[in-house]
């Protein structure tokens, strides 16, 4: 992970992770999550998704890699919010989930164009890739860097299920017409800080 990936500290880390989980109970419960005027590195304007797993199973992931002008900590309030309601993958999380779910955030770096295939590690990368479908329609996926390292991917293979996540062939990354752009992320949760399973009050 390269210094532009990892620019948050700590304790920034766990007032994002903090900020998700509010904003996710709020959604659930239809109320409005406050959230307090970002300072420092929260400030700052990147991209970035927010998973949820619930008993290590994927529950809910989205976000943007266009900040649109709008802070990471409020970002990361409203990926969180729609992580839990509007993943279209999966129903919108109930109450009697919340405590059983743990959260990670990835904040993003802006993306670069793979011109060579070489350039792209496994493991430090993210693969973001747009093509053309058999039909003509312009098919776009992402894979965060955690997910080719957790599944033991080589490089071929992370291109390749990207391709299937964009609804594009597997192989359509040998297309010279398809672009492919990496990117990195600063990636942690709860478990990683420690700060799961929530307190009692806290779900």
């Amino acid at each position: 992970m390269s210094e532009e990936s990892s620019f948050l500290t700590e304790s920034e880390q766990r007032q994002l992770l903090s900020v998700a989980r509010d904003a996710v109970r709020a959604a659930v419960s239809g109320a409005i999550c406050e959230i307090a005027e970002p300072l420092g590195n929260v400030a700052r304007k990147c991209g970035v998704f927010v998973t949820l797993h619930r008993q290590e199973e994927l529950r809910g992931c989205l976000g943007r890699f266009e900040p649109d002008d709008i802070p990471l900590l409020e970002l990361v309030a409203i990926m969180a919010r729609e992580a839990a309601l509007n993943d279209s993958r999966f129903l919108p999380v109930s109450s009697d989930e919340i405590t059983e779910l743990d959260i990670e955030i990835s904040v993003l770096t802006p993306m670069h164009r793979v011109r060579n295939i070489e350039e792209i590690q496994v493991g430090r990368h993210g693969l973001y890739i747009v093509g053309k479908s058999p039909f003509e329609a312009q098919r776009h996926g992402t894979l965060l860097p955690q997910v080719g390292a957790g599944q033991g991917w080589d490089r071929q293979t992370f291109l390749e299920q990207t391709c299937r996540k964009a609804g594009l062939s597997r192989n359509a990354w040998k297309n010279p017409e398809t672009e492919i752009y990496t990117y990195e992320a600063q990636v942690f949760g709860e478990k990683d800080l420690g700060i799961w399973p929530p307190r009692r009050g806290s779900s």
